[in-house]
């Protein structure tokens, strides 16, 4: 790709993804390891960070839209780094406690609301529309390069450095990527002046979700994903762990396949969407992904005299299958909403799809969680499925599932 700037924005995203998948490790360690908190406390630090999804997603979108997103990137970039600077800082005062995590962890959440919506409104004025896809699919190859690395790389850092020092290194993968993206050349077009109320801007970019003609379908289908998926992956450690009787060493390198999946998948989705569209190959993503959890479902258990390899290499090809799915039709997705969405509302349009998604995918934890003590981990795996199908059904009954680039 050759459109200007497109390479450092690349690469800024890509040392962001990574920085952010070594804080994953670090936090987690912090929290349960250093500051000894219980699991109902890890929940409350959970939901700590995406309580701001809930709260000001659909402001945040609003407001983005009023600006130029250049420099929005820019500075939320800068104080995403001086927010994580806050627990090394604490840590070295020995002053850093549950509740101080807790309250940086919401300052960060809030500022990822704000990143992303400019991340994701900001690419379609970098990037002819026309190379959406192939755009979105560089920066996925590059992402699950980060995921699949980011937590080795995190968990040696935290057990050479300590969990808060290992959160530095995503402190400094923010300022890096600011620097990357103010060096991106673009001409931004000025604020738009308004004199609409916050409150029905939020309002259009609602309903020019919900009431688009293949957007819509594509957003219903996708809360519904995010519903199946949070439950699927809230039972698959104790199923793995317990039913099974898999070795952490054994369930991570299971794991580590959706990470190989999701690459392959990424170097195929650009000519999978242009030969079959954007439609059918975000349904082929939608079943294979319900083909994926079908499998971890029949995974045989060690106790019924199946050897334990069995059982490893039936959530391997689940996670293998899984990560191709998600692959070829992530890029797709995005492509498909940043080309279709007008300019003015892309931050509405952004912030409001990912706030609905991961406050969904909060109540799909909770309840895969309850169902998994209810009614045992199978039995919630072939629920999932089920939820998978209905997404997967929404899609093909609708104008969507014709859908082209």
């Amino acid at each position: 790709m050759t459109v200007p700037g497109f390479r450092t924005y690349w690469a800024a995203a890509t040392i962001g993804a990574f920085g952010s998948s070594v804080t994953v490790i670090a936090i987690q360690v912090l929290v349960v390891s250093v500051l000894d908190a219980s699991a109902t406390e890890v929940g409350l630090i959970r939901a700590v960070q995406l309580l701001p999804y809930l709260l000001l997603g659909l402001v945040v979108g609003a407001l983005v839209d009023r600006m130029r997103r250049k420099p929005v990137l820019v500075w939320s970039n800068v104080l995403l780094a001086a927010t994580l600077l806050v627990i090394p800082a604490l840590w070295a005062l020995d002053r850093l406690s549950l509740w101080a995590v807790a309250v940086v962890l919401f300052l960060f959440g809030t500022l990822n609301v704000i990143e992303f919506a400019a991340l994701q409104s900001f690419l379609p004025r970098l990037v002819p529309r026309s190379e959406l896809l192939a755009a979105n699919a560089r920066l996925d190859q590059s992402e699950t390069v980060a995921q699949t690395t980011g937590p080795v790389v995190g968990g040696g850092l935290v057990s050479l450095l300590g969990a808060p020092w290992a959160v530095l290194v995503d402190a400094v993968s923010y300022l890096v990527s600011a620097v990357l993206i103010a060096r991106v050349p673009i001409d931004e077009p000025p604020p738009r002046p308004t004199t609409t109320r916050l409150r029905q801007e939020i309002i259009e970019g609602v309903r020019w979700i919900y009431l688009h003609k293949t957007l819509a379908p594509l957003a219903w289908s996708t809360h519904v994903w995010f519903l199946g998926n949070s439950m699927a992956a809230t039972v698959l450690v104790p199923f793995a762990l317990r039913s099974l009787g898999l070795s952490p060493l054994t369930y991570g390198i299971a794991l580590a396949l959706a990470g190989v999946g999701g690459l392959l998948g990424a170097l195929l989705a650009t000519r999978l969407g242009h030969s079959y569209g954007a439609g059918r190959i975000v349904l082929l993503g939608r079943l294979l992904t319900m083909a994926a959890w079908a499998v971890v479902a029949l995974a045989p258990a060690a106790s019924a005299g199946v050897t334990l390899s069995s059982s490893f290499f039936a959530i391997a090809a689940g996670q293998l299958t899984l990560g191709l799915g998600m692959g070829v039709e992530n890029a797709n997705e995005m492509g498909y909403w940043q080309a279709n969405t007008p300019d003015e509302v892309q931050g509405r349009v952004n912030a409001t799809r990912r706030s609905a998604n991961r406050t969904i995918a909060v109540a799909g934890a909770v309840v895969g969680g309850l169902l998994a003590d209810l009614v045992g981990f199978r039995p919630t795996l072939w629920l999932a499925v089920a939820v998978f199908a209905v997404a997967s059904a929404i899609l093909a009954l609708s104008p969507f599932r014709s859908a082209r680039h």
